[in-house]
């Protein structure tokens, strides 16, 4: 009985420990909020941010959405499914710019504040990927879809196959055939993505993701935007964040993930996202993608900070809260795109 009374003391002894240490590092974080202040951006619950100039449309749609209550990830999906469904757009969906084949092919995440997520990756002829990734999250037991297989789930759904290839982005893919030489311009064919996320009212994080990919890859290519972890990845009790620009230098260092573990650690947003454009700035010196690298992120923690920040200059996203209402925020950046 002695032994077990000795084991039971140490084990509440143990417990009291790391109870007071996991305290003291929750105020520390809250210190490090505190100590920010103005320094830092911080917006009112509910909060969207989404990348790129289409962003300010989709929050409109998904702000619409969450003042009518609905859940997060139904604004999500709202709100992407503008520029999915904007032919003018031509990096998302409808009228995005085709692979090097002329076949329009899309990517698209979505998660939850439960951490359920879904996705679907090579899909064609469905205008809509980002709710095909929400049916894979609700009704299937798996997370992503790919190619045919995604495809064929789609129809049993009831989605119907469309031509996406719009006349404008056919024509720019012909001009392209005359030289047939890959490399992307930086903002315009490497920025292929809209990423958004969102805190409800009641703190809980959303986030999506759709793409038509790099204009002119290979048949067959997919980037981060439908990796979790990657494009994007949240973590309810930390924040979340999504990426943009070239998706194989996201892939290759986890961003989404690496972004909010960063914000886990006690870093803001802009802080974290700065330090991971600067990790991946380091780990492609010298490397064949660095011509043309352009990678940014967006990022926004429990406490309603928000951030951005890119490798090269030229990247913004759009903010929509109470407050402040729907507008443009310029990210900074590391470099500008002519060095």
């Amino acid at each position: 009985m002695s032994n077990r009374r000795k084991f039971i003391k140490k084990a509440a002894l143990g417990s009291i420990g790391l109870s007071t240490a996991y305290g003291m590092a929750q105020d520390l974080r809250d210190e490090k909020t505190q100590a920010r202040g103005k320094s830092e951006l911080i917006g009112t619950k509910p909060l969207i941010i989404s990348t790129w100039n289409h962003g300010m449309p989709a929050n409109e749609m998904a702000w619409k959405y969450l003042q009518e209550g609905k859940s997060g990830i139904e604004a999500i999906e709202a709100g992407v499914k503008i520029p999915e469904g904007d032919p003018e757009v031509t990096t998302v969906g409808y009228g995005g710019f085709p692979d090097r084949e002329g076949k329009v092919t899309l990517d698209a995440c979505i998660m939850d504040h439960q951490s359920n997520c879904g996705s679907v990756s090579f899909l064609q002829g469905i205008k809509h990927p980002i709710s095909v990734a929400k049916m894979v999250m609700q009704d299937t037991p798996h997370v992503m879809l790919s190619g045919e297989g995604a495809l064929q789930f789609a129809l049993s759904k009831g989605f119907v196959v469309e031509d996406l290839l719009t006349d404008k982005a056919e024509k720019a893919w012909r001009k392209w055939m005359e030289a047939s030489k890959y490399k992307p311009v930086i903002n315009i064919e490497n920025h292929d993505t809209i990423s958004m996320l969102l805190i409800d009212k009641d703190g809980n994080i959303s986030g999506g993701c759709t793409t038509s990919g790099a204009a002119w890859k290979m048949h067959g290519r997919v980037g981060d935007s439908p990796i979790i972890g990657a494009g994007l990845f949240l973590d309810n009790e930390v924040g979340a964040a999504a990426a943009t620009g070239l998706g194989e230098a996201v892939i290759r260092t986890a961003g989404s993930a690496m972004v909010v573990e960063l914000m886990r650690q006690g870093k803001s947003p802009r802080e974290a996202c700065k330090e991971m454009v600067e990790r991946i700035y380091a780990k492609h010196k010298g490397h064949r993608d660095m011509e043309y690298l352009q990678v940014g992120f967006i990022a926004l923690n429990k406490n309603g900070e928000y951030g951005g920040y890119s490798l090269r200059s030229g990247f913004n996203y759009a903010v929509h809260d109470q407050q402040g209402g729907n507008r443009m925020q310029d990210a900074e950046f590391k470099m500008a795109w002519e060095d």
